[in-house]
């Protein structure tokens, strides 16, 4: 069951209609059968997985309680191995098997392949996560356990980001659950309305974005211009964009519609003024999560407890250049099990390493200057590295970057004509729809009428293109990782 079909849309509505009605118990029995169903219809015999994740976390957390540390890092251990060795052996096994048989026929072992019929669990890199900030919250002494394991589960299973996130806090959301909220029709509206720019992000931007990326990536690199590589860099930065935030607006639009607030997992990344800025806009909920549950840690300084601020860089001392690259290295992987995942992590640690030696020398310059001057320099790097994430090898990836430094690569065009013209387009949107937003509402907030027309307007163009282009054809980006 995906977001942008008409199957989760019935479920949504029947568990918002059930849930206003029901007593709070009935409400959270409610939450966790609806999320089991939701996720049962992609594969049922997976939801064991799932239960046994939630149930291990639940269990280790309440042993923790009062005890030692040494007892405490004995439970810890064991949720850890449990969670990552279950994650180890869906998401990597075969990578780092087929990769290990590689290595030796180098030196002349002659290994045949290992052939693993392995299917990934839908969403297991997610919830992995999700379990594991609890149990090291409730290690830390940042929380307590939760004592009720259905309001646990709820918090775990919880359908909207069940399978492509936002990666929760428990201290942010479990409280949520155990409110006996009221109904508001503020609720219902702001939902609708977050579900609502999400679809359209989704169906009617990102998919139609996705079959001129794909036509791109067909291409022989050799027929490739630089043109040709810097546009379907953007095209692709574009189409992941849309599409992640997309599943993010419904997700938080969904939680919404039952009185549940998520923290946000986007503020407009492509506007960045610097690597670190892009990380504090980028898929908000992971990089805070690396940051305090890894990279932190490695680099031993304080640990933050809040799924905002994304991916913060402490100084440049040679332990957190170490961790730096470590957690950019976990990062890539957490995507897939490929080393092109890998690529684009440490392509993201280099820039990062930059720009800790540049940055001190621009503390002087006009804010305004530096801003503008860092998005000018931001904005290509983040599209560049796009291209390891979409290619299908580092091959592939390396002859693309070659073309974008090869001055006479410049000197034709590969594609046809129109996919630079909607490149562009789909850029000067996203400039004129930052500043409508952050610069010129704030200042008309007050001519109700005004901004309530305008609002309708965009609605319902919204929804009139979503109802024309709504097919459960392509799933969101995210649903492999």
């Amino acid at each position: 069951m995906i977001f942008n079909s008409l199957t989760y849309l019935l479920l949504l509505f029947l568990v918002v209609t059930l849930y206003w009605i029901l007593p709070y118990r009935a409400r959270l029995l409610l939450i966790f059968s609806a999320s089991l169903t939701f996720y049962g219809f992609w594969r049922v015999e997976f939801l064991p997985l799932l239960l046994l994740s939630t149930i291990v976390d639940w269990w280790v957390a309440q042993h923790m309680h009062g005890r030692s540390k040494s007892y405490r890092q004995l439970l810890l251990l064991i949720s850890l191995t449990i969670n990552l060795g279950l994650l180890f052996y869906f998401k990597y096994l075969i990578f780092f098997a087929d990769n290990a048989i590689g290595f030796a026929n180098l030196f002349g072992a002659e290994l045949d392949p290992i052939i693993l019929n392995i299917i990934l669990p839908l969403g297991i890199s997610f919830y992995t996560f999700q379990t594991i900030s609890y149990t090291i919250d409730v290690y830390r002494r940042f929380i307590e356990p939760e004592r009720n394991f259905i309001l646990y589960a709820c918090y775990v299973t919880f359908f909207p980001q069940l399978v492509a996130g936002p990666i929760l806090r428990a201290g942010e959301v479990i409280h949520q659950f155990a409110n006996r909220n009221k109904f508001s029709s503020e609720f219902i509206y702001t939902g609708l309305r977050r579900i609502l720019y999400g679809l359209f992000l989704k169906v009617v931007i990102a998919d139609n974005i996705a079959p001129l990326v794909d036509s791109g990536y067909s291409m022989s690199t050799d027929a490739m211009s630089a043109f040709d590589v810097w546009t379907l860099a953007f095209l692709f930065g574009f189409q992941i964009y849309f599409d992640f935030s997309a599943y993010s607006h419904i997700a938080i639009g969904s939680a919404r519609l039952i009185g549940i607030t998520f923290p946000e997992n986007f503020n407009f990344p492509y506007i960045a003024s610097s690597p670190k800025d892009f990380w504090r806009r980028w898929h908000i909920s992971l990089s805070s999560w690396i940051r305090d549950y890894l990279y932190l840690p490695l680099a031993g300084v304080k640990v933050e407890n809040k799924s905002l601020g994304g991916l913060a860089f402490a100084a440049s001392e040679k332990k957190h250049t170490k961790a730096l690259y470590l957690s950019w290295v976990i990062m890539g992987l957490w995507h897939g099990s490929n080393w092109t995942f890998m690529m684009w992590g440490v392509f993201h640690a280099v820039v990062i390493s930059c720009y800790r030696i540049i940055e001190p020398g621009t503390r002087n310059f006009n804010k305004q200057v530096r801003a503008l001057g860092g998005l000018i320099i931001t904005l290509p790097l983040m599209m560049l590295a796009w291209i390891p994430f979409r290619s299908d090898s580092i091959n592939m990836a390396l002859i693309m970057w070659g073309k974008v430094l090869n001055p006479f690569a410049y000197s034709w065009l590969g594609m046809r004509e129109n996919t630079y013209l909607i490149t562009a387009l789909i850029f000067l949107s996203i400039i004129i729809t930052y500043t409508v937003r952050q610069k010129i509402l704030p200042l008309i907030s007050n001519t109700h009428v005004g901004l309530s027309l305008a609002d309708i307007f965009s609605l319902g163009v919204m929804m009139a293109l979503v109802i024309i282009f709504l097919r459960p054809i392509n799933q969101f980006i995210y649903f492999q990782f």
